[in-house]
This record gives C-alpha cells, structure tokens and sequence, in this order.
C-alpha cells in the first residue's frame, strides 16, 4: 500500500537546504511512548508512521521486505513491527523486551518515540521508556477491548506523570470498522480511567497495519470525526505547559573560564528568566539578581524552558553543581525526608535502611528508605503490605536523605521530583522514583546545639572517641578478641564498651530476625548507638558478624575521618565451622537455622580493612596485641 502523507519537506530540502535546515533546527520536540498489551500493535504502529513519514531509506525498506517474507507475520506483506523489534529474540517471539526509541519528523514537528514491552516481567523498562515522555499512546486490541495489561500500563502512564494521552483503538479492520465496538470499549475504558486519574485523553479508531487513521483521516470510518493520529502528535500541546510553571534550572556546571567570568550553567526544567530577575539559590536560600543569560551564539533577552544556557548574577553567592535557581518569589521546597513512589529494577531486593545513593537533577546524596507503606499490585491496582520490594515491584516508601535538597513534586515538575537509586559499591541503577511531599517532621526537627563538645569530652577522657569494628563469620573469634583488647585499654585508663552482637540482641534489637533486611536494619541501629558513643569520648568496640559491606560502610561513614578501624577476623569457613562453638553451624546444615551467614546467606568480606587477622596463625592474644599496636602507632 502506498503511503497516503506526503511530506512537503522534500521540495524545501530540494529547493532550499539551508532553509530547511534552519526550518527543521526550530521545530520543537514532542517525545512519546506507545504502550499496552502483548500483540495489541505497537511496533506496527511505530513502523506504520516512520514508512507513511517517509522515514526509511531505500536499503532499510528493501532489508524491511526482506525480513517480512522471512520472518514476517503478515504472509509475506510488510511487517512494520520489524522496523523498531531489533533484537533477535524480539523477532523470534513477537514480542518486545527491550525499549526501542526511533527519530521522525514531519513538516510542523520532531518525533523520538519509545516503543516499550507490554509483558508485566518488563515493567522497569516500561518505566524507563515513559520517564522521558511528554505523550502516552495506549493501544488496544479491538478484538479483545480493555486488558488486564492495558490497565497496568495505564497506571504507570498515570502514576509517571504523562499528561497527553491517546487511546489508540487498533485492529478496527478486524471488527468490521464498527462504531459500536469503538463506543463499547471506549466507555469501559473511561470508567477505568477515572479510578487512576486519567481525565482526559483522545480516543482514536485504527488500523496500524492498513494505514487507517494514522496519517490521514479514514475513509472507512466515517462516523469518526475527530484527527488522525499524526494531527495529534503534531499538535499536542507540550511545551507551553513547562514555560507556564515557575522557573527552575538546576545548576550543571559552574563556568569559570577565567578570573573575569563565573556564570552557572544548566538546562532550564520549567518557567522563564529574564536580565534583571530576583533569583533564590537553594537549599542554602541566599538571592541574586540574575545580570545576563549567556549563550554561545551570545546573550539573549530572556530563557525558556528546553533552552540550555549560563546564568550570571549580579552578587557574588555561593552556588555549586546539583543547587536549584528559581526566581525568589516562586522558590521549590527544601527538605531531608519524603513520601515517596520506587520503582525496583534490580534483582536483589530493596531492603530498608541500606544506604543507597539518591540522583536527583545533578544532586547526588545517600538516602535510606524505611519499610514500605505498602506495595501496589500494577495488574489490580491492589495495596498490599511489604517488607521489602522485589524486581520490577512498585511501592510508597517514606525516603531519608543525608543532606536537604530542593524539589517539587513529581506531579508538578518532574526534573525536580524524579530521582534514581544507586548501588554505592557497584554504581548499578537500581530503582527510580518519585516524590510526593517532604514529610513534616523533616520540617521540624532541627540539630540542637549542646554547649559541651565531643573536642571537651575527649579532653576529658584523655582519649579521643573512635570505633574499632570486629567483623567475620560466626565462629571467627571477634567476641574474644574485642574483649581482651578492651581489657588491655581498661588497663591503661582508657575509656571503653563493647557492643557484642548477641549481647544487643538481647536488648535494642530484639525484635529483629535474620532476614537480610532485620540485618541491615541491625546494624544501622549499632552504627548510630556506636556514633553517639564516640561523640561522648569513648573507644567502642563493636563485634558484629555485618556480613554487608553496604552496611559497614555506612557505619563508618556516620563518624568523622580516622575515627573508625575496620578489623577483618578473617577465619575460613571450614575453620569457623570446626570451632562451632554454639553448635549453630550443625543446626544450620540440619536446616533448624535459616539465613545463617555462609551457609545460606553472604558475607561480603572487607575489601580494604585497616586491620586484617589471620586466625589461622594467630592467638588471640596476639590478635589483640597487635590491634593495639596499630592504635598506639596512628
């Protein structure tokens, strides 16, 4: 079938190329997603527009008709799925796995459009593809009407915030381009939508596949009189709804090229900015007048949002990479804590209280997210209770950070509300999120200030405070060797204490198991009590097995540089096993002991200990005397 649109473009770019060039380099950018159930036609319709735009070239289309005869579902006709579904497996299965992003345009707009997987074990990459978009198309079979898929992925579109939607009824050829089909799915559709919040949004008769009411309105359905799918593209209106928000541009990049010059470089997100604007820098609050917007092509009168530009101030304030400008009389907010949405993406599980790293605009900080509220069953739309969140699981969490940063609700800006999680050791993405609103007692907990230091304490003591943090596996003999170390100190006149693993479990973390997240939670709970201690002065010895790395490093981290000693009681697993000296190596063999470290839970031995102890060539005695050796010398 020929393709119905012809592009105008091409006797400009015969014609003129330079005005071309500058007519294309002005057009604005419109990004969306096309998503939905497994085989509704997604990758149909994502070819359909590139071949009806004139997108292809001759090599691709002849490797196109090519592929369509050899791998093809349409008996040899072209099979337009085939131009975006690039990965093999894609093409065997017929279905999507990965997202595909693909570049078109016509004479009024550019297009980057994500075609996303509808299988529910591929939400993460779903939710990769949407994070960027500024439209949904949701596509639906119109043999089979409103899915369970089709109400998951409405949820994410809904719940990521896209505010230009299509409901893109497809297959129409295969229901006899019947209007009452269309009315029927079309009313169980807006009765579903009203529930997540979608209010608004187009519903479009189609057929991908033939090429109906995609480019040009459809002859066969008569009874439609609303636009073809590439008129609402074209005409969708996005970029005056960032323009009309408050400013906000998050500082990339503080240009100095020379003595004479330090302008803040950024993206501006939202809103518009002007010579002469009172601006507020946050989180430190301190204002400015903004005295030009910088551009290589030279200064201009005002930014917009999309623009890319540098920002000179009139007042020398501090400002570093990751701080928000916003005008003064419109400024986001500032806070450490959060309600949050996460979205998990990797295979080990979120587990609360582990210290990740937050990435929020160019902010990067640690956070630690406490157990959630709940779980959301995206196929349902069910709450469900949670420890913890698994691959691809959906929750709202309630968010700690390390330091406060500046948002805006993802509902209302989404540059500043939007953030991914990190893993600290393998810098892996491992989750992404969104923030509702800055919890109240963020708000109202402040840092009391004490007139008597941890400086006069440790004048007091005659010591400064420190951690000296016994690790390894049950068995290593960190206890023994914690205690005799502290009997040599306390001998000296050292102020000392030992928090023991089994001791503190009898206490402060008594309602705590075993699971990895009662784990992580353990420490954190010891890493905190062990900071208070050494802001009173004294040298605490910690002897916990801690078999995470994560959680050893948040540990130290909690104390000042020099103030924490790792020391790795580094006994094999066969050895400790022999000594067995509680008998819960035998119990965790026999299955009595579940999630016992190194049977059937890790230990993640330190990769770079101040101290490391061979017990396998040492006394405890001698492990001791040369932990205080150590001390004495640094």
């Amino acid at each position: 079938m020929a393709p119905q649109f012809e592009m105008k473009v091409s006797d400009l770019i015969a014609e003129d190329i330079e005005a071309y060039l500058h007519q294309h380099q002005h057009k604005s950018l419109l990004r969306f997603l096309t998503c939905g159930s497994v085989d509704d036609g997604k990758s149909t319709l994502i070819g359909r527009l590139l071949y009806d735009s004139k997108m292809i070239f001759e090599d691709q289309l002849a490797a196109l008709e090519a592929d369509s005869k050899k791998v093809g579902t349409q008996g040899g006709d072209i099979d337009f799925a085939l131009l975006v579904d690039g990965l093999s497996a894609e093409r065997e299965q017929g279905i999507t796995i990965d997202v595909a992003y693909r570049f078109f345009s016509t004479d009024k707009r550019k297009f980057i459009v994500a075609d996303t997987p509808g299988h529910e074990q591929y939400t993460r990459n779903m939710v990769t593809g949407a994070s960027t978009a500024d439209a949904a198309i949701i596509l639906i079979d119109a043999r089979k009407g409103v899915l369970t898929q089709t109400r998951r992925h409405s949820y994410l579109v809904s719940l990521l915030g896209i505010r230009h939607v299509v409901l893109a009824i497809n297959k129409m050829d295969l229901v006899e381009f019947s209007q009452a089909r269309f009315d029927e799915i079309l009313a169980d559709y807006r009765a579903f939508a009203a529930q997540i919040g979608i209010t608004e949004f187009t519903a479009i008769p189609m057929s991908a596949l033939k090429g109906e009411n995609i480019t040009e309105p459809s002859s066969k359905m008569s009874w439609y009189d609303g636009p073809p799918l590439l008129r609402w593209l074209e005409e969708a209106p996005v970029e005056d709804d960032l323009q009309a928000r408050p400013f906000r541009m998050p500082v990339q990049w503080v240009n100095r090229p020379d003595l004479d010059f330090r302008g803040f470089s950024g993206l501006v997100a939202s809103g518009v900015i002007r010579p002469g604007d009172r601006i507020k820098a946050l989180p430190s609050g301190r204002e400015s007048t903004v005295a030009r917007i910088v551009t290589k092509g030279g200064d201009l009168p005002e930014a917009v949002a999309g623009l890319s530009v540098t920002l000179t101030l009139n007042d020398e304030i501090d400002i570093s990479r990751g701080d928000v400008i916003a005008l003064a009389s419109q400024p986001p907010e500032v806070a450490d804590q959060f309600e949050t949405t996460i979205v998990w993406f990797d295979d080990e599980p979120l587990l609360p209280g582990r210290p990740y790293l937050m990435k929020l605009g160019a902010r990067t900080v640690t956070a630690q997210v406490a157990e959630p509220k709940y779980k959301v069953n995206v196929n349902t739309l069910e709450k469900l209770a949670a420890t913890r969140l698994e691959l691809n699981e959906i929750g709202v969490c309630n968010l700690s950070l390390s330091a406060p940063i500046a948002f805006d609700p993802y509902v209302d800006n989404k540059d500043l509300g939007g953030f991914i999680l990190i893993d600290r050791l393998s810098n892996r993405t491992i989750g992404a999120g969104m923030l509702h609103f800055a919890l109240r007692r963020s708000q109202n907990i402040h840092w009391q200030a004490m007139d008597v230091d941890k400086a006069a304490r440790a004048s007091a003591m005659g010591h400064k405070g420190r951690v000296i943090w016994f690790t390894g596996l049950s068995g290593s003999g960190k206890s023994t060797i914690a205690n005799l170390l502290e009997k040599r100190l306390h001998a000296e006149g050292r102020h000392t204490y030992v928090l023991d693993g089994d001791n503190v479990r009898h206490g402060l973390n008594r309602d705590l198991g075993f699971t990895d997240a009662d784990r992580v939670e353990n420490i954190r709970r010891v890493a905190e009590v062990s900071r208070l201690m050494v802001d009173a002065g004294l040298i605490v010895l910690v002897s916990f097995i801690s078999p995470f790395r994560a959680e050893r490093q948040l540990a130290r981290e909690r104390v000042e540089a020099g103030e924490f000693v790792e020391v790795f009681v580094d006994t094999p697993l066969a050895e400790a096993e022999k000594r067995d000296v509680k008998g819960l190596y035998a119990k965790a063999r026999a299955g009595e002991l579940k999630n016992f470290t190194g049977i059937d839970s890790p230990y993640e031995a330190p990769e770079s200990p101040e101290i490391r102890i061979d017990t396998t060539a040492m006394t405890p005695e001698d492990a001791a005397e040369m932990i205080y050796g150590w001390l004495d010398a640094n």
